[in-house]
């Protein structure tokens, strides 16, 4: 007998009884309450204490703050669905001869986004209790590679689409799409407790709330 026959064995030998699978019982907290003016605060603290950069603007002010944070990048990337609008700041139009466009039809390889300075991407949903943005690699977003390699990531948050704790923005998601979750930068300790960052992801985070 292989091990594969012996574990199946087994296995079948557990359930030959076929047991009830117990309920799930799931009274924990399925709303925060919160209202929007709060989920922002609330959002902006957490991300602060996790050392993100952010900017809470009018949806017209998205542009400008995007090419203020563009300002010194050689280059960036952007997922192909992408709102074009908000690029419109940028000086001599979409660009100006710095962007890179990625998509799974044309995908920018690993060494092309690590010569790349930035990423311009949307969000799916963020979770003000934790302080979490969700990607879900929804056009606006794109590939998890172009979030994960750029040293700076620009991220735009829609008011809409804060939600106060996890299970409301978990709703809101299909979880069979892959997820990227961010938390502040990307950020590690050693066994010295000496933090470092941009080991797993991008150094710098910049997250715009658009109202």
């Amino acid at each position: 007998m292989s091990a594969r026959e012996d574990i199946l064995g087994r296995i079948r030998a557990a359930l030959q009884d076929s047991p009830e699978v117990p309920d799930i019982p799931r009274e924990y907290r399925a709303e925060s309450g919160l209202d929007q003016d709060a989920l922002v605060h609330l959002l902006v603290d957490r991300l602060v204490d996790y050392k993100a950069q952010v900017s809470v603007v009018d949806a017209a002010g998205v542009p400008a703050r995007i090419a203020e944070l563009l300002a010194e990048a050689r280059s960036f990337v952007v997922p192909a669905g992408l709102d074009a609008g908000w690029l419109a700041g940028l000086d001599g139009g979409p660009g100006a001869g710095r962007l890179r466009p990625d998509s799974a039809a044309a995908p920018l390889s690993v060494a092309e986004l690590d010569s790349t300075d930035a990423v311009v991407t949307g969000s799916a949903v963020a979770v003000a209790e934790t302080g979490t943005i969700i990607l879900d690699g929804s056009p606006n977003q794109g590939r998890r590679a172009i979030t994960l390699v750029p040293d700076h990531h620009i991220c735009v948050v829609q008011v809409a689409d804060i939600a106060g704790i996890l299970p409301e923005a978990l709703r809101r998601i299909d979880g069979t799409r892959p997820l990227t979750m961010i938390s502040g930068p990307s950020a590690t300790s050693d066994i010295e407790l000496e933090r470092v960052e941009g080991v797993h992801g991008p150094r710098r985070l910049d997250v715009i709330i658009a109202r």
